[in-house]
């Protein structure tokens, strides 16, 4: 066992380089601040002036900073940064560039980490609805043994999950695209840019002969969690796409969740613009791409 890890009184911030000693030293210290690309954890200091005794920093562990094409699915380690993160989704799946470069701005999609966003939870992280459409799942592990579970069942409560006291969040395994899926991740949020989101749904969903087949749904900023919106999924499947279906699931996922107003939206808002997305899913998968926001050319106004 190396030193740092024996004889921790030596120093308050640990920086393995190996997931072995990494999970080891998750083991000795479980109380110790998990701390990765800090974009949250260094507000906690400079803004709420909080102090921990000892930081484990995970960034320094080779094997969790690497993005693998494995059968099936790409398997994103929990250091890789938000924007090695989103350049692996976007390049198995083109369509999500403009929400991947609409998550907070360049110096935070660098430093922050795929796996610190996913593990802090917050009902407006962004990458969670994603994932969750995309049906993802994360890997945690400990000195135990290793578990699987789909993101959505990752989250207990408002920034809670199931991690144990000696467990880690290591991968976020996201499946390939399969034929014929139609994707759509939006973001509503006051600035175009480097803004936090009111609402974020993303679908994706296959249409075989007419009828959905599949399809799964993830929205953020309209629970206590990144949430699945499984009533709004299953008035979906089984059923002919049409206008129609598309309403009756903007319905169903009006009913199913009950948002909060804050400084960034009333409950009403949310609500609203939650089903409202579902018709735009609805009219982008029958070809119409002019309501989006990136087709729009900027003219200068005359003088």
């Amino acid at each position: 066992m190396p030193d740092s890890i024996r004889h921790p009184a030596s120093s308050g911030y640990l920086a393995p380089h190996s997931l072995a000693d990494l999970l080891q030293a998750r083991a000795h210290h479980p109380d110790a601040q998990i701390v990765a690309g800090c974009t949250d954890v260094g507000l906690w200091v400079t803004k709420m002036h909080m102090r921990f005794e000892r930081v484990l920093d995970v960034t320094k562990c080779e094997e969790i900073r690497r993005v693998e094409k494995r059968d099936g699915h790409v398997a994103i380690g929990a250091a890789v940064s938000l924007t090695d993160a989103f350049h692996a989704l976007v390049t198995e799946r083109p369509q999500l560039k403009t929400f991947a470069n609409r998550f907070a701005g360049l110096p935070v999609r660098n430093s922050g980490t795929l796996g610190g966003n996913v593990a802090n939870g917050s009902p407006i992280g962004d990458s969670m609805p994603l994932l969750i459409a995309l049906g993802a799942r994360v890997v945690l592990q400990s000195v135990q043994g290793r578990r699987e579970l789909p993101i959505e069942d990752f989250y207990t409560g408002y920034r809670k999950n199931v991690l144990a006291a000696d467990e880690l969040l290591t991968w976020i395994e996201v499946p390939r695209p399969p034929a014929g899926e139609h994707l759509r991740a939006y973001k509503i949020s006051k600035r175009y840019d480097d803004d936090i989101s009111a609402v974020c749904l993303a679908v994706a969903m296959r249409v075989d002969g007419g009828i959905v087949s599949h399809v799964s749904i993830g929205a953020g900023g309209v629970a206590a969690t990144p949430v699945r919106a499984r009533q709004a999924e299953a008035s979906l499947r089984g059923k002919v796409w049409s206008s129609q279906a598309a309403q009756e699931a903007a319905a169903a996922l009006r009913a199913e969740f009950r948002p909060i107003s804050d400084m960034r939206a009333s409950a009403a808002y949310r609500g609203t613009v939650l089903g409202n997305l579902m018709q735009r899913f609805w009219l982008e998968s029958q070809g119409m791409q002019q309501i989006n926001l990136e087709s729009v050319t900027r003219v200068e106004a005359l003088a």
